[in-house]
This record gives structure tokens, sequence and C-alpha cells, in this order.
């Protein structure tokens, strides 16, 4: 019984994160059409708020306890593929790639993570797993092909939009495959004040010029808010919901909740009158749920 309580908290953890992340999409888009912040005063923002956010929060909120000195550099590593290569990467490539580029290169991350996952910590690869993955993979692909594109800001994707988006997914695949054990030895809130501390120091050397590049004052108000979300939305409660999943879930389970991104994006254009529900779209988000169920709930049986 507390097991099963255990995976329904990671899981609801796990899909809020994403729908939280959902909602990011669309504002890092704004923010990058607007123009007068650049990806890399954008990530600045992020970590420098969100470091700021944790730290605060542990004096309040999190047990007495020290990262062991032999695991600093393991937070260090995490922090630089979890935070500081995944974020940038992500929000250069947006810069560089149409939306439907950058979306069809994201479905790569479950595929990554269980791999990297098997070759690590010796996750089973079973055929319940290759099924679901695939079945979620036709569904968000259907979910993309079919969708109301919003501009981006880029009209076509280029070679450096590719490459973005490729360290993007391998990033964070190779964050989520190797890291759990580190995660589970430590508090959620004591685990991500340092590794958002390690990503501040890793962004300070480029802070400087990034927001000597950026005009912060001519940002539109409208614009201003969806920034203010990135931050606290997007990056210090997300970025608290997914350790929390990571300690109850399989690695490749917490990287196949993007695929709600498409659904979360999809509902979203519903509701602004920007697309129409259609049976095709109802068959592409019960794929994607049927997949993430089989990866999930079918016990772990063949190798």
């Amino acid at each position: 019984m507390r097991k099963t309580n255990s995976t329904l908290i990671g899981n609801l953890a796990c899909f809020t994160a994403y729908a939280i992340f959902g909602f990011n999409i669309i504002c890092c888009k704004n923010i990058a059409i607007d123009g007068n912040i650049t990806p890399m005063a954008l990530f600045c923002l992020r970590s420098f708020g969100a470091t700021a956010l944790f730290w605060i929060w542990s004096l309040f909120t999190a047990p007495k306890e020290q990262i062991a000195k032999a695991d600093m550099w393991k937070v260090a590593i995490a922090s630089f593929l979890g935070l500081f290569m995944t974020q940038l990467s992500f929000l250069f490539a947006i810069t560089k790639a149409t939306a439907i580029d950058a979306s069809i290169m994201s479905t790569l991350s479950p595929i990554m993570t269980l791999i990297i996952s098997a070759i690590v910590i010796n996750e089973r690869i079973t055929w319940s797993g290759v099924t679901g993955i695939a079945l979620s993979l036709v569904g968000v692909l259907i979910l993309i092909f079919n969708c109301v594109s919003i501009r981006s800001g880029a009209d076509s994707t280029s070679i450096w939009g590719i490459l973005g988006m490729i360290v993007n997914t391998l990033s964070f695949a190779t964050y989520v495959g190797v890291f759990k054990p580190l995660i589970q030895k430590y508090s959620v809130v004591t685990f991500m004040k340092w590794m958002f501390l390690f990503s501040s120091l890793m962004a300070l050397p480029f802070s400087f010029s990034a927001f000597g590049a950026s005009d912060l004052a001519a940002v539109p108000m409208n614009v201003m808010w969806q920034v203010i979300y990135v931050v606290v939305g997007a990056t210090f409660i997300s970025y608290f919901l997914i350790p929390v999943a990571q300690k109850r879930l399989r690695p490749v389970v917490v990287c196949m909740y993007t695929y709600v991104q498409p659904v979360i994006a999809m509902v979203i254009a519903l509701a602004m009158g920007l697309d129409h529900l259609t049976l095709l779209k109802v068959l592409a988000s019960v794929l994607v749920f049927t997949g993430v169920g089989l990866v999930n709930f079918v016990p772990k049986k063949a190798k």
C-alpha cells in the first residue's frame, strides 16, 4: 500500500511538473519573439531566481543536513547536465528551430533515458517498456503534426537548432538516468539548493555580457509576467517536483512525461480557441497515456 501511494505521489508530481513545462514552452517562445531578453540572460534569471528561492525555503523547511564532501562533485556534474546544459541548450534551440522540429527532437529523451539507465544502473529493458515508448511516440507525433503552430521566432530549422535539441535531450536523459541514487540520499530542498547554486556559479561569468545585451527596461509587462512564470513556476516549482518524482519512479517513466507537454499544448490551444478537438487528437492523447501506463505499471519480468 505504501509503495502504491509513493508511486501515485511520484506520478502526480511528474505530471504537474511537465504540465507547468507545457505552459513554459509558450512563454519561452513569446520571450524569444519579444527579443529584449537574450537566451543566456533568461537562463541567468532562472538560475539566480531559483537559487535564491531554494536557499530561502531551506531556512524554514529543509532538515539540517549537509551534502557529503564526496558527493559534491557529483552534484556539480548533475547540475551541469540537468540544469546548465539542459536549460541553456533549449533556450538557444528555440531561436534556431521551428516549434514542430523542436518538439520532434524532444521525443528522443525517453529513448535515450531507457538506454542510459540500462547501461549505468542496470534498468531493465522490457517489452512492455519498449511498447509503451512506441505507443506514446506515435501519439505525440500525431499531436505535433496536427496542432496549430504558434510562431516561435524561427521560420526554418538550422543545424544549430537541431544540435541544440540533441544536447538538450541527451543532457536531461543522462541526468535522469544516472543520478537517481544520488537524489535518493538527500531531501529535495537540500539537493536542489546546491544544484541551483552550482548552476548559478556556472552562469555567473556569462551574466554580465548577457544582461548587457538585454534591455530589461523595454520588456512589456505581459512578457515580464511570463518571465516571472518561467522563473517561479517552470524553474522553482517544477524543479522541486521532478526530484520528488525521481525518488519514486523509474528514470524512463520520469522522462516519458515529456510526452505530456504536447497534450498540454493542445489543451491550451483548445481553451484559447486556436484549435478544435478531433477524433485523431483524442486517439493521440489516449496513446500517450496508455504508453506511460505500460512503462509505469506493467510488472518488470524480462530483460
